[in-house]
């Protein structure tokens, strides 16, 4: 799978961006988004707070699932100015936290470091308030001030997201690439 995503690797060895493969975890995080829509039911009001409970869900774990990989490539990237097949085999054996916790050890991306810290801080919060019945959740969610807190806490994760992706980026030619 890798070969195929870079079969443009020999000729841009000094300049290859994972275009494609970026592509499609987009792509990926945008069915999940697309999904979540057609699936949520918003009446009655116990299928609001369903929906509530999964949106909650969507914008930490598949956010950072997707998200960690494109951080840990655009790292690379900055750093090289290049990222090799075997790069990407290596971000592949890493679940999305240990990514993160990579890029903590990389000294490129140090102003990143507290967005970084701060997305794996708040998805332990994330990992903690759903560690519970999904019967539990649907009743927190049903308490529209619990529920306008947590989803808060998801905006959050959010914007540490973006900010650690435009630190790394920082505007280099793959960054745009995601921008535009």
């Amino acid at each position: 799978m890798v070969a195929a995503y870079s079969r443009d690797y020999e000729d841009h060895k000094n300049d290859f961006i994972p275009a494609f493969l970026t592509n499609d975890i987009l792509r990926l995080w945008r069915t999940f988004c697309v999904n979540y829509e057609a699936r949520t039911e918003r009446v009655p009001e116990k299928e609001k707070a369903k929906g509530k409970l999964k949106n909650y869900k969507l914008k930490h774990s598949r956010l950072l699932t997707c998200y960690s990989g494109i951080l840990y490539l655009v790292a690379i990237y900055s750093r090289d100015q290049t990222v090799t097949p075997k790069q990407i085999v290596s971000m592949t054996g890493l679940t999305p936290t240990e990514r993160l916790e990579w890029l903590l050890e990389e000294d490129h991306v140090t102003d990143a470091h507290g967005e970084l810290r701060g997305l794996l801080d708040r998805y332990q919060e994330f990992l903690q308030t759903t560690n519970a019945g999904e019967q539990d959740l649907i009743e927190r969610f049903s308490d529209k001030e619990e529920a306008r807190a947590l989803m808060q806490q998801a905006a959050e994760f959010g914007d540490f997201m973006f900010e650690a992706l435009t630190r790394i980026g920082k505007g280099d030619k793959f960054h745009r690439l995601l921008v535009v």
